[in-house]
Order: structure tokens, then C-alpha cells, then sequence
């Protein structure tokens, strides 16, 4: 039953991750979700169910549009068994609870704005909303209606942190050194997370994001680089480790 679950979770993770895919790129352009279907960006041909299959399909065309034979990206079937990965670890360290149910919703939103604010440097406040609806809920379903105000407080110190840290960074280098959608972000992770915890994913990003950067700056030339998919694999990093705040200070005064 366990095996079966834990299959059955990651098979789930890869048909919202194929999902995802969409939502990720089209939000952020005001586009339906919905229409037109899924289709190949060169020749618009129309995928078929055989095509829609997460993963398996690439593996069976090849890497190839069906239509056109023109190539597709490795991002799609990596991100939908990212996705599935993600979720069948979450049913490994919670079980089939309302915290699964609060983690797959908190990693949802997570790699949704990773494949928004890499492709259009924008991180949907619907997206943000819509989400933070979902775990306010689930939240209130886990600890009840009494507790849920620790949560919004850990989320307001957390906005306000981070809206203090972009103010400093634009006057430090004289320009706007964050994006809103960072702030609004940093908001629904010290919701989830607790503030303390939020605060460190946005040291842990900037580790995780200070050589992919320079990377990117070398290559690219460019200083503009999106800081909210680095504090969203943090943010899973953190979640999904379950690692306290005490812990950390613990580590660090050894």
C-alpha cells in the first residue's frame, strides 16, 4: 500500500507538472489556460492524448514534435519528473494527511512562479492569491481557527523584512534591485514557513543563485536575473528537509 501511494503520488506530480507547464507561461501573458490546447510552438499542430503523456511521450517521440519533427526542449519532461519527485517525497515524509495535502499546494504554487518569473520575469499576483487562499484553508483545517493568526503574523513580518531589503538594496545600487512579485512571495513563504524560516530561504537562495548569476552575467552580459525561482527551490528545500530555526542556530554554534 505504501509503494502503491507513494507510485501513485509521483504519477499525479507528473500530470500537474505537464499542467504546470502551462500555467507557468501563459498566466503571466493573460492567456487562457484552456484554449487554444497544448501545441507544438512551431506548427501549431494540435497534441494528441499519446503526445500528452508526461514524460513517456518525449521519450517515445524522441524529443520530437510528431508533426514537424522539430525538437523539444528537455525542460518539459525534466520539470514534470521534478514534479513528481517532489510530490512522492512529500507522501514519503508526511503520509496521506492534511500536511501532504498543505505541501503539494505550497510546491505547486512554488513551481508554478519558477516557470513564470524565469520566462517572463513576472510572478503572477493571481497565482499568489489563489494559493495563499488554498493554505490559509488548509491551514485553519489543520490547527484551527485560533491558531491561524500565528500564521499571518509570521507572514506579515515576512513581507515587511523583505520590503525593508529591497528599499536598502535600491539604495545601495541605485536601482531597483527586486521585483513586487518577490515581496508578495516572500509573504505566502512566512505564512507556510514561519518568518524565521522565510528570512533564511532568502540567505539559501542567495547562495543557491550567486554562481548561476554570474554564469548568467558572464554569458549573457545581463544584470537582470529573477531572484524568485532561486527563493522557491529554497523554499522546497526548507520545507521538505524540515528544518527548524533551532536547528540551524544549533549547526552554527558547534
Amino acid at each position: 500500500m505504501h509503494i502503491y501511494c507513494t507510485i501513485m503520488a509521483f504519477i499525479f506530480g507528473t500530470v500537474l507538472g505537464s499542467f504546470y507547464n502551462v500555467v507557468g507561461y501563459r498566466i503571466p501573458k493573460e492567456e487562457s489556460i484552456v484554449s487554444p490546447p497544448s501545441h507544438c510552438p512551431k506548427c501549431n499542430h494540435r497534441l494528441g492524448i499519446s503526445e500528452l503523456v508526461p514524460v513517456l511521450s518525449y521519450i517515445f517521440l524522441r524529443g520530437k514534435c510528431k508533426n514537424c519533427k522539430s525538437k523539444i526542449s528537455m525542460f518539459y519532461p525534466i520539470f514534470e519528473l521534478t514534479t513528481g519527485i517532489l510530490f512522492a517525497i512529500s507522501y514519503l515524509i508526511f503520509g496521506l494527511n492534511i500536511n501532504f495535502i498543505i505541501s503539494i499546494t505550497f510546491i505547486s504554487m512554488l513551481l508554478i512562479i519558477i516557470i513564470s518569473d524565469y520566462q517572463t520575469m513576472i510572478i503572477p499576483d493571481s497565482v499568489l492569491i489563489v494559493f495563499s487562499i488554498l493554505l490559509v484553508l488548509e491551514l485553519i483545517y489543520k490547527n484551527g481557527y485560533s491558531n491561524i493568526y500565528h500564521n499571518l503574523i509570521d507572514a506579515l513580518i515576512s513581507f515587511i523584512f523583505m520590503y525593508l531589503l529591497k528599499k536598502f538594496g535600491d539604495y545601495l545600487f541605485k536601482k531597483e534591485s527586486m521585483g513586487g512579485g518577490d515581496i508578495k512571495l516572500m509573504a505566502v513563504l512566512g505564512l507556510v514557513l514561519g518568518y524565521k524560516m522565510a528570512i533564511m530561504s532568502i540567505f539559501l537562495a542567495s547562495f543557491i543563485g550567486l554562481p548561476i548569476s554570474l554564469i548568467s552575467l558572464y554569458k549573457t552580459k545581463s544584470d537582470i536575473i529573477p531572484f524568485g525561482p532561486f527563493l522557491s527551490v529554497s523554499a522546497i528545500i526548507i520545507f521538505l528537509s524540515q528544518i527548524d530555526f533551532n536547528q540551524i542556530v544549533n549547526w552554527l554554534t558547534i
